[in-house]
C-alpha cells in the first residue's frame, strides 16, 4: 500500500510503499520541540530509495543537541516542515507524520529525549523511552 502526503499549500507531495517503514517514533528532544512548536516531533523513518516526490523543498542544517547535524526539508511556499534527515544517515528520511494524508496505521515504537519531555507532553509509558537519542535506530 503506498501512503502519501506533503505540504500545506500542496506544492511538495510525496509517496512511499508502508512496507517500507522501519519505525516511527517521537522525538522530545528541544530542537524538535522549537521546530514543531509543540512539545515533541512524531516521524516515520522511511529509506530514501523508496520515497518518491514532486515540488521542491528548501533545508536548513543544524547541530543538534547530541553534536549530529540535522538537515530539516520544509516547503519553501508555506513553511511545512515535510521531512528530515542525519548527516551519514543519508539512506533514511524521517518523514513528519502530521504531513500523511492518513496516519490512521502509524504505531509508535518508542521516544527519544525522554530527559526533556515536557510536563504537558510527556513520555507515553506505553511506549520504550530513550533519555537521548538511542545508539541504534
Amino acid at each position: 500500500m503506498s501512503e502519501k502526503g506533503g505540504c500545506l499549500c500542496g506544492q511538495y507531495s510525496y509517496a512511499f510503499p508502508r512496507e517500507a517503514v522501519v519505525s516511527s517514533h517521537h522525538c522530545h528532544c528541544t530542537d524538535c520541540q522549537k521546530m514543531t512548536g509543540s512539545g515533541k516531533a512524531t516521524i516515520i523513518m522511511v529509506p530514501t530509495e523508496t520515497l518518491a516526490s514532486t515540488g521542491e523543498l528548501k533545508t536548513y542544517t543544524v547541530t543538534g543537541t547530541d553534536g549530529g547535524r540535522v538537515t530539516r526539508g520544509f516547503c519553501p511556499t508555506c513553511g511545512s516542515q515535510v521531512l528530515s534527515y542525519l548527516e551519514g544517515m543519508d539512506a533514511l528520511k524521517f518523514i513528519k507524520a502530521g504531513t500523511l494524508e492518513n496516519s490512521d496505521w502509524v504505531t509508535i515504537a518508542s521516544s527519544f529525549w525522554s530527559s526533556t519531555a515536557r510536563a504537558w507532553d510527556p513520555v507515553r509509558a506505553d511506549a520504550q523511552a530513550f533519555e537521548r537519542n538511542p545508539s541504534s535506530v
